[in-house]
C-alpha cells in the first residue's frame, strides 16, 4: 500500500486517490459542501486555507492545505520509489 502525505503528518492511501483539485471552482465547492452535508468531508487542513481537494474512491472528500502540484509531485515520486525497488528486488 502506497502512502501520499498532504501535510501535517497526514496521509492517503494512493490507491484510493481519484483526484486532487484545486478548491476555486463553483463545481468543487459544491463538492465540499455536499461531503460536509453528508458527514464525508475530513478537514486535514489544520485551520490553514485549504489549497487542494482530494476526492477518494470511497466518495470522502478531503481538504489539505498543501498545493495540488506538491501532492502530485509526491505522488509521482512515491510510484517512482516503487518501481525502482521492483527492478532491485
Amino acid at each position: 500500500m502506497k502512502l501520499i502525505n498532504i501535510g501535517f503528518g497526514n496521509v492517503v492511501s494512493a490507491n484510493r486517490i481519484i483526484t486532487i483539485v484545486s478548491p476555486e471552482s463553483a463545481p468543487i465547492k459544491r463538492i465540499i459542501q455536499d461531503a460536509r452535508d453528508q458527514g464525508i468531508l475530513v478537514d486535514a487542513s489544520y485551520g490553514r486555507r485549504t489549497r487542494s481537494v482530494i476526492v477518494m474512491d470511497s466518495g470522502h472528500v478531503i481538504l489539505s492545505a498543501i498545493q495540488p502540484e506538491t501532492i502530485a509531485n509526491r505522488f509521482v515520486q512515491n510510484d517512482e520509489e516503487e518501481g525502482e525497488g521492483d527492478q532491485n528486488g
